[in-house]
């Protein structure tokens, strides 16, 4: 320990010769000579195993969530795949980053899958209750049709596409100057394209552009605008219609999506009467990919596939922010009744209740004190969302009862010890068996 002290000095002391020499502005090479002194110093004195520190950090990419968020999260996670097995869904293992992947692979009538995904998308939005939306529907051989008749070369599809699906950001003329100025794009042309992109609306756009002279000559487009006019059939029978909104500058991904698309965009409330509600964010998107699967296929075999996905990111951050806008309490455990005690000395007694709970499947749990108070016992039940709880004493015991309190209510019931479980259940929607 002397030598390292020793060794320590000297490398603090050579560390200050080098920082005056380079404030004295000296020559480089006295410099270099002393720093090169200065590195020996530190090789002798070598790591100094007492100060290293550990520091623990999350995988690139990922984060820690604290039980807060993890109680929404869950919420969240289970209203998606509650509606996802709704719908005959089954599971596969995907990887640990994938988003809320629902898929419907094989050969099927035109439109069927494509209604069922919207359907899932609508009923997963009402359920989690973060607001209106909207639902934007295109095809992309409606867009490719369309660029085809305004006088796009085939070179410039994409680049073209990417202008259009920036529509729900900025305004027409910025989408026209971007397509011109930066793109090449003749004027004229724009014009012609910003007559199409502008429209949305139900299934009686789909029909009037069905009577479209020049649109409907183009056989991608007709195609399309055949699909959709059955697939808003089919939304009409879920009554899920008034939230589909046929958008032609719907553009995304048309890399990947061979036929229908879809983006289900948050509504903002318009602040004055007769203005239009604004999008403020994708929550989930989808559409049909049937060359995709054939890609990875040896034999090169093609699997019409539609799907869709959910942006649980910015679901669990809206959610999120509602709650502490409301200043809602969430609950971080699901513990449905606290095993507590009324006197001292009784620890022995709450150990052995709370393992009857737990081997009966009741979510339980207790104090770690052997002699907690008990108003702490209840004040921790109403901070932590509690619902029940289970209390000993010295005369229940005697009397062969538990007194079971409604954390809400106080109201307090004597329930004999063979019935406990059987109680419990019932009060909180348990099935009264396990079979």
């Amino acid at each position: 320990m002397a030598e390292r002290a020793a060794l320590e000095e000297l490398v603090k002391l050579q560390g200050e010769r080098v920082r005056g020499l380079k404030q004295q502005k000296a020559s480089a090479e006295l410099i270099e000579e002393e720093v090169a002194k200065l590195l020996k110093l530190k090789a002798q004195l070598g790591p100094d195993e007492s100060k290293q520190k550990f520091v623990l950090k999350t995988p690139k990419g990922t984060r820690d969530y604290s039980p807060r968020q993890m109680a929404v999260r869950e919420k969240v996670f289970d209203i998606i795949i509650r509606c996802f097995k709704r719908h005959g869904a089954e599971v596969i293992d995907t990887p640990v980053f994938e988003l809320k992947d629902f898929d419907i692979a094989g050969n099927f009538d035109p439109m069927i899958p494509d209604a069922e995904c919207l359907k899932i998308m609508c009923e997963i939005l009402s359920s989690l209750q973060i607001g209106d939306f909207l639902v934007k529907v295109n095809d992309r051989r409606i867009l490719d049709g369309m660029f085809a008749i305004c006088g796009v070369p085939d070179s410039k599809f994409r680049t073209i596409c990417s202008s259009v699906d920036k529509l729900d950001k900025v305004s027409w003329e910025e989408v026209k100057n971007e397509m011109v100025g930066e793109k090449g794009l003749a004027p004229e042309v724009a014009d012609r394209i910003g007559d199409y992109v502008q429209q949305h609306g139900g299934v009686s756009l789909v029909e009037q552009l069905l009577q479209d002279p020049k649109l409907s000559q183009n056989k991608q487009a007709l195609e399309g605008l055949r699909d959709l006019k059955l697939l808003f059939e089919y939304l009409a029978l879920f009554g899920i219609d008034d939230k589909i909104s046929f958008d032609l500058s719907l553009a995304r991904g048309l890399d990947y999506y061979t036929g229908v698309i879809y983006e289900a965009v948050l509504l903002q409330t318009p602040a004055q009467a007769g203005e239009e509600p604004l999008g403020v964010g994708s929550v989930a998107a989808g559409g049909r990919y049937d060359g995709l699967v054939g890609m990875f296929d040896p034999k090169g075999r093609k699997v019409p596939c539609v799907g869709l996905s959910i942006g649980v990111e910015r679901i669990f951050s809206i959610v999120e922010q509602r709650l502490e806008a409301l200043e809602e309490k969430v609950r971080t455990t699901e513990t449905q009744v606290l095993v507590a005690s009324a006197q001292k000395k009784l620890l022995e007694e709450r150990l052995k209740l709370v393992s009857e709970l737990w081997d009966a499947g009741i979510k339980a749990e207790l104090l770690y004190k052997k002699n907690p108070k008990l108003l702490n016992q209840l004040q921790y039940c109403e901070e932590a969302g509690i619902p029940l709880v289970a209390i000993i004493g010295e005369q229940e015991l005697k009397d062969g009862v538990i007194k079971l309190r409604s954390v809400t209510s106080r109201e307090e019931v004597d329930v004999r010890r063979e019935d406990l479980v059987e109680e419990i259940k019932r009060r909180t929607g348990q099935p009264l068996c396990v079979c």
